[in-house]
């Protein structure tokens, strides 16, 4: 996109982050547009790549998998090989693992990881996450409550 985002469009992107699935008729009530002319912006913000998809948000207590772990990984080695590229192909293959942030830091990657109870966390931890390329150590932490 070769223009900023203008006031109006900051808006769609606030309203539809929030809640996806609203009609086009009241997403330009809530950004005081008419109809064709916010439809034609959501469509522009798809194309330019502001907005790379919509999702449902699913309950994971209700799916049995209420139990999020929250694990620092660190390598052996990042420098001077693959070690990076064949730890991030290989970690794709846990289903368990939510999401995987590489970060600058004491550590190298930071897993979250959901698992339907401590038990079945313990055993993806050891059969499946500590068997990953390049793994030197790991840390794992129970989350309490998520505040956010």
């Amino acid at each position: 996109m070769s223009r900023e985002l203008d006031r109006i469009d900051q808006r769609i992107l606030e309203e539809l982050e929030i809640n996806g699935r609203l009609s086009i008729v009241e997403l330009a009530a809530r950004v005081n547009l008419t109809n064709t002319p916010c439809s034609e912006r959501v469509k522009r913000l798809e194309r330019s790549g502001y907005i790379s998809g919509y999702r449902a948000i699913l309950n994971m207590e209700k799916l049995g998998l209420g139990h999020l772990t929250v694990v620092q990984v660190s390598l052996a080695a990042t420098a001077g090989n693959n070690s990076l590229d064949a730890f991030n192909d290989a970690v794709n293959s846990v289903p368990e693992v939510e999401s995987c942030l590489m970060l600058a830091g004491s550590f190298d990657y930071l897993l979250t990881v959901r698992t339907k109870d401590i038990a079945h966390f313990r055993h993806v931890l050891g059969e499946k996450i500590n068997k990953l390329p390049g793994i030197h150590q790991t840390n794992s932490f129970a989350v309490m409550e998520t505040v956010k």
